[in-house]
């Protein structure tokens, strides 16, 4: 009793942890988060159907009116309750009513019209007509319910001319609902990848901002609960826009189904409407409670794949070097053990879906039954007729499916709602960074600052308790030229991480000037997916800089080579397979020529350089009278310096001038 009763606030608590990721998520593409809540939202959504539901009943009655002129016995005969129920709508206080909604809606959106800027009214535009359409079809479905009673009645009756007559009236039905559903497919994957298409740019420009891509992605694997983010950009936005449609748009479409065929139901039989009530309500919540471990598994499911295609491409862009090691077996035993977490997590899903699908379907041919089981005594005492008997069966149908919307879609909720948690789960993260990164003021950028001032520094790795410097003081202006040494392992290149920003000191300050003005050269470069007009020219504008400018600044940094063999700038390569370690550091010098900083900040920049090379890339520095700041074990590098910056390893660290520093200390 104890579990039972702490099991139901539990599953509440979760479904309402659940719903508010999923607002988080769907509502800013509708209406922004912060100016309006969940409730007005989903008020929005409900005033939509007003509207809709205003528009339809103005559509339907203008037509009906029309046929009863035009072809009064027509509409009699297979109208005639659609044209009844028009009358006793607008003749009573119904009329009155279905106004005041469809005015109720539209003043809801004229009142959010501030919210709806930014094209979020085409958002809801598009939605309309998609529902628009739902309504549609299930109206046409409604009255396919009648035409099939009056169709197998003629046909018992053998009365061949109704039985033609009514067949044309059926297969007009299809051909109006055949456009009216296919434009509503059309309008659903359309609004689909408008959705896509907006929130993976939001996301996408929360990412590259504040360096949360940097943040998110640590040497630890184990300091970030955010794996893989580029599958949940690509895949998991993807996965959830889709589904999300396809969910809101079957809701209604249950919503519309339920509403226009219940009445039809109960009119026929009160003990099968209420029979259906009873068997859905418990079909439903025991496929609902088993179906409750898919969310987990398909969770899992969706990391163990993504880890292990990471894991493929991490071998793509590592060929050569595995290649050059040897090292296929340990690559095949890692890629091997990943697939092996997807196959294991893969068959409990299987024995969860089969379980699941079992019971789906046991309900499912259970259902076929009832209709008959309660139908047959009132169509052997002569209650009804057969075709009667066709229209309960059809309407019970209609009405089934509706019911049991969740539970035919038990397995793709599962799948949604792991998706959900995972996206917004990403989407919160990134959030974090960018609202906790104005906070920092450790680490500053002042535009026009013309030196590197740090203040008293503290720094220790992330997560670390070992000090990598203490106290340090240290400024370089206009003109300064630093050389940082060390052991190996001192943090050399955690001190490079600290001046750049991407550390910040546990105490003390760092100033530093804009991007635009400061460098960093790392001992691997960069190589973008590009053209080599795009590797000279990142991270600046390719429009600055003249064809003629960059083949001048390839063969300045002896890559007269390349130009040789890439006439074509805007050819694009597999650059960094296709270039040596010693061509992409060349690469980046040309690189840093052509952005022209203020100071620059290497990292070994050189390490796969001859000496004579260094030496003439680092003259071209020299000759523009850039400030520098570069790490290196090289002696031939104290010739190019002012300073130099000895690291202990423990913390402590000596600042001496170039010439007083002797090289094979290092």
């Amino acid at each position: 009793m104890t579990a039972t009763t702490t099991a139901g606030p539990g599953a509440l608590q979760n479904l309402r942890h659940q719903l508010r990721k999923l607002r988080h998520l769907a509502q800013p593409f509708f209406l922004p988060l912060d100016q309006a809540s969940g409730w007005q939202f989903i008020g929005l959504l409900v005033s939509l159907l007003f509207c809709v539901g205003g528009i339809v009943l103005a559509v339907v009655t203008v037509l009906i009116r029309s046929f009863e002129k035009l072809q009064p016995e027509l509409t009699e005969k297979y109208f005639g309750g659609v044209a009844s129920t028009i009358t006793t709508i607008w003749s009573g206080w119904w009329g009155i009513a279905f106004m005041a909604l469809f005015l109720i809606g539209v003043g809801s959106f004229i009142s959010f019209r501030q919210q709806l800027r930014g094209r979020r009214w085409l958002h809801w535009l598009l939605l309309a007509a998609i529902v628009l359409m739902l309504l549609a079809v299930n109206g046409i479905n409604a009255g396919i319910g009648f035409i099939a009673r009056d169709l197998t009645n003629a046909l018992v009756s053998k009365q061949e001319d109704g039985f033609y007559r009514i067949l044309i009236v059926y297969g007009a039905c299809f051909v109006v609902a055949l456009p009216i559903r296919v434009s509503q497919i059309f309008f659903t994957y359309k609004l689909g990848i408008i959705w896509r298409n907006w929130l993976s740019r939001s996301l996408i420009g929360d990412y590259m901002s504040n360096r949360a891509y940097y943040v998110l992605n640590p040497n630890d694997e184990a300091a970030t609960d955010v794996d893989n983010p580029d599958q949940r950009i690509t895949e998991d936005t993807r996965s959830f826009t889709a589904q999300s449609l396809s969910f809101t748009l079957g809701i209604f479409d249950a919503f519309l189904t339920f509403s226009l065929n219940i009445l039809i139901l109960w009119s026929i039989s009160r003990t099968l409407t209420l029979s259906l009530f009873g068997y859905a309500a418990f079909a439903t919540t025991v496929l609902v409670v088993s179906g409750r471990n898919l969310v987990r598994i398909n969770f899992d499911q969706l990391r163990y794949e993504a880890d292990f295609r990471y894991g493929l491409v991490h071998v793509r862009d590592n060929a050569e070097s595995i290649a050059f090691y040897s090292g296929e077996v340990p690559e095949q035993q890692e890629t091997e053990r990943r697939l092996g977490s997807v196959v294991r997590n893969f068959n409990l899903l299987i024995i969860w879906r089969v379980i699941i699908d079992v019971m789906r379907r046991t309900i499912g041919y259970a259902g076929i039954f009832f209709p008959y089981l309660l139908m047959a005594p009132a169509y052997f005492a002569g209650e009804i007729d057969y075709g009667g008997f066709v229209q309960a069966n059809f309407a019970f149908n209609m009405v089934e499916g509706s019911l049991f919307f969740v539970v035919n879609q038990i397995e793709e909720l599962a799948q949604f709602t792991a998706g959900i948690s995972r996206l917004e789960g990403f989407q919160t993260k990134v959030e974090q960074v960018n609202q906790a990164a104005p906070s920092n003021v450790k680490s500053r950028v002042l535009p026009g600052s013309d030196a590197i001032v740090i203040q008293s520094a503290d720094l220790y790795t992330p997560k670390g308790s070992k000090p990598v410097i203490k106290d340090l003081t240290l400024s370089v202006g206009d003109h300064d030229k630093l050389l940082v040494v060390g052991p190996s392992g001192c943090g050399k290149t955690s001190l490079l991480r600290m001046i750049s920003g991407l550390w910040d000191p546990s105490s003390g300050s760092v100033e530093r000037p804009e991007t635009g003005d400061l460098l960093f050269i790392p001992q691997k470069p960069y190589m973008l997916l590009g053209s080599l007009r795009e590797q000279l020219c990142y991270p600046t504008e390719e429009e600055r800089f003249s064809d003629e400018q960059l083949r001048s600044v390839l063969e300045q940094v002896n890559l007269s080579k390349l130009v040789s063999r890439y006439p074509d700038l805007d050819i694009k390569q597999d650059w960094p397979r296709i270039l040596s370690l010693g061509e992409q550091q060349r690469l980046a010098f040309g690189r840093l020529l052509l952005n022209s900083p203020r100071f620059v900040v290497l990292d070994e920049a050189t390490s796969a350089l001859d000496v004579t090379t260094e030496k003439h890339l680092y003259d071209l520095l020299v000759s523009r009278d850039l400030s520098f700041i570069s790490v290196g074990h090289r002696p031939s590098l104290k010739q190019f310096h002012n300073n130099v910056l000895e690291l202990q390893g423990d913390g402590d660290w000596r600042l001496i001038p170039a010439g007083s520093y002797n090289p094979e200390t290092v």
